[in-house]
């Protein structure tokens, strides 16, 4: 081989190892790309972005950048949440700027004084006076005391909500939505214009604000925009009482977790509230709760039929008899010590009630005793004797004996001194006149069964408090001879609450019932004479549970004084519908919509058509 070939055989060995080694290189290079083709941020970031005058298109969706330029003179807590809670795709963002309280006073003062000149050339010139001017003077120098004591800081505020939607016709009607939500408070927003991509970025969670729109506001006014203010009422056991129309969410509650188990309803008539308590009865039955129910109107039959309960009604051509001066038949050695005395009160009341207290207050007569304090003495020791008759006396051991009834009352008193003989002419109605029957004799009813239903639509005006009372107090004396989940529900309590004697029983059930397992539901629609009482504010105070359905004008503010509801609130409480209304339980309380399956509810509507045709068709 010639030394010419050797150098050719060379140059092209170098040749050939640079191929090699590019070749490598490139080898290596997509090795490496294919390795990193899918890191998190390739699989995070959007395919595309476009961005528009009014609009931006992030991938497949497209999005719209709102800001908040006004609001109204004030804010109620909670404004924010129809906004947090609607069932659209937002991303909301608040930028919040502390402002030294010494820069925001100098400026009030300039505010203050340019407000005052206004106000003055205006006079100067004869011009009526702006309300608006005054009322804006009047804010500031509010403000400016608030922040001379330290009681409010001074903030610069910036809101911002950005839209998703899958197209721009979806995308405008969500902001049509959003800025019918903020125009029903007066609140005023605008698309941010050409600044979309700005408003893109404020609104992602990585804190720079580059719309740089704000509005100046103080402790108070920032305060009401902190979104979390949807009451959350469920619980892990309990019933459901109807939808969280906060947040769409269920109230499942158990009021029995509560401090005690009372509830007051309080609604114009029409609104609901008996369809509220069937409906809450019949779910506490499926959960093992006895239910006792006083019905003046004859509206829980149906239910009480279908579920198999006792109805009883009471009438003076009925076979009912009920014994007020039966004793309870307690187990607690306490109670059984004090069983006499205790229905020895209750008496009082009831006979101060028989002998002239309904009666006054029937005929519209001035409200005044109904018994004499010689007439009182007489009463209780004619009390004591005729027990003593029967072989009744403080020991316990002597409850068992067959009490006596109205009948030996009548006895005792006719052949006693003092004022007796006189009692007895005007117990005599009673006993042998136009009222016999019913409460003179033995008590023959049986409450043993999960729902018992005392009908009283039948009884005499006259005679219905009487009525009333008298089954209160025997179903006292079966739920304190044996403890057991039991909801006790006085429908138009108000026919109580109108003489002393039976409104101080009614509150004293209230007091007590919590320690025998009972939960006392109130219910009335004359709010204004309830609320007017000293023992129905009392009642509701020992009521741990509310709910407030739609009320008449007049007992929107009486509620608002006793519940310290918010101006927002007493506005919807004139103009809720049917079935809505506010539900408190304890510190907490919802906006709520009671609702009921079909089943449910052809069991317990108030409907008088839809009752009709459940009663002509069964089958159904």
């Amino acid at each position: 081989m010639s030394r010419r070939d050797k150098k050719n055989k060379g140059q092209l060995s170098a040749a050939q190892i640079a191929a090699q080694a590019q070749a490598m290189e490139e080898a290596e290079i997509q090795k490496a790309f294919e390795q990193g083709i899918t890191t998190l941020r390739d699989l995070i970031s959007p395919s595309s972005i476009e961005i528009h005058a009014d609009y931006f298109r992030l991938g497949t969706k497209y999005g719209r950048t709102l800001y908040v330029y006004g609001y109204p003179r004030s804010l109620y807590t909670g404004w924010l949440s129809p906004l947090i809670n609607i069932d659209e795709v937002l991303d909301i963002s608040m930028y919040i700027y502390p402002v030294d309280t010494t820069i925001v006073m100098k400026n009030l003062q300039k505010k203050v004084t340019q407000l005052e000149a206004s106000i003055s050339v205006n006079s100067e010139k004869g011009k009526i006076r702006d309300p608006e001017l005054e009322a804006a003077i009047g804010d500031a120098e509010e403000l400016r005391d608030q922040l001379q004591v330290g009681a409010e800081k001074f903030f610069r505020f910036g809101l911002y909500v950005t839209l998703w939607a899958d197209s721009l016709d979806e995308l405008g009607f969500v902001q049509r939505k959003i800025e019918t939500l903020f125009g029903q408070q007066m609140v005023f927003s605008k698309v941010a214009s050409s600044q979309q991509e700005q408003g893109m970025n404020s609104c992602m969670p990585q804190c720079t604000d580059q719309l740089l729109i704000r509005r100046n506001m103080n402790t108070g006014a920032i305060s009401t925009s902190f979104p979390f203010t949807s009451a959350d009422l469920t619980q892990e056991k309990g019933i459901l009482y109807g939808i969280n129309m906060h947040n769409n969410g269920l109230v499942i509650f158990d009021r029995f977790s509560l401090e005690n188990a009372n509830m007051v309803v309080f609604a114009k008539s029409g609104a609901g509230k008996s369809f509220t308590v069937k409906l809450e009865a019949l779910r506490s039955m499926m959960v093992g709760a006895e239910i006792l129910i006083i019905d003046p109107e004859n509206e829980y039959q149906m239910l009480c039929d279908a579920v198999g309960g006792s109805y009883i009604r009471l009438s003076l051509n009925s076979d009912v008899r009920i014994n007020p001066f039966d004793l309870p038949k307690v187990v607690d050695a306490e109670d059984a010590n004090d069983a006499l005395r205790a229905n020895l009160v209750t008496l009082h009341g009831l006979f101060r009630l028989m002998l002239g207290g309904a009666q006054q207050a029937s005929a519209g007569a001035p409200a005044a005793p109904a018994l004499t304090p010689n007439e009182e003495a007489d009463l209780d020791q004619a009390l004591i004797d005729t027990y003593a008759r029967a072989g009744i006396t403080s020991d316990p051991l002597t409850h068992q004996s067959t009490p006596p009834t109205i009948f030996n009352l009548y006895d005792t008193l006719l052949h006693m001194g003092g004022t007796g003989p006189n009692l007895a002419q005007r117990l005599r109605k009673y006993t042998t006149g136009t009222f016999a029957g019913i409460f003179s004799q033995q008590s023959n009813i049986d409450i043993n069964n999960q729902m018992v239903v005392f009908n009283i639509r039948d009884l005499e005006d006259e005679l219905r408090p009487v009525a009333m009372y008298i089954v209160l107090s025997h179903i006292w004396n079966v739920v304190r001879a044996q403890q057991k989940r039991r909801l006790l529900i006085v429908d138009e309590a108000w026919q109580l609450m109108k003489y002393d004697d039976s409104a101080n029983f009614l509150f004293s059930l209230a007091k007590r019932a919590r320690k025998y397992y009972l939960g006392l539901t109130t219910i009335t629609q004359d709010v204004e004479d309830f609320m007017s009482s000293k023992m129905g504010r009392a009642i509701v105070a020992n009521s741990s549970m509310q709910i407030l359905l739609k009320q008449s004008s007049s007992a929107v503010d009486v509620l608002s004084d006793v519940f310290k509801l918010t101006e927002e609130e007493k506005k919807r409480l004139s103009n809720f519908p049917v079935g809505q209304g506010l539900f408190f339980a304890g510190q907490n309380h919802v906006h709520i919509q009671v609702i009921a399956s079909e089943t449910e509810e052809s069991l317990i509507t108030t409907n008088p058509v839809a009752a009709a045709n459940q009663t002509n068709n069964p089958a159904n």
